[in-house]
């Protein structure tokens, strides 16, 4: 029969008979794997140097309320979320 050898030899030339056919297709491919990163990559270092360099939001002063969990009732009533007439909101 076969021995070790002779099977590595085998095996080593179906594979470049496979290769033979398919390697050009691998190759394109891997290829356009390439480019399509490298623009991802560059489209997200612009936008991100786009985002340093925009100038921030601004900042319109205006009044505020006071949030209920701070300022909780003055007068010792329990809040309990509901109208006076006792309906909710």
């Amino acid at each position: 029969m076969f021995g070790l050898s002779e099977l590595a030899i085998i095996l080593i030339v179906v594979i470049a008979i496979v290769l033979a056919k398919k390697g050009p297709e691998l190759a394109r491919n891997a290829g356009k794997s390439a480019r399509i990163l490298k623009a991802e990559a560059r489209a997200m270092k612009e936008a991100e140097e786009q985002r340093a360099t925009d100038t921030p939001p601004r900042v319109i002063q205006g009044e505020t309320i006071p949030d209920r969990a701070e300022h909780p009732p003055t007068d010792g009533a329990r809040d309990t979320g509901r109208n006076p007439d006792g309906t909710h909101p």
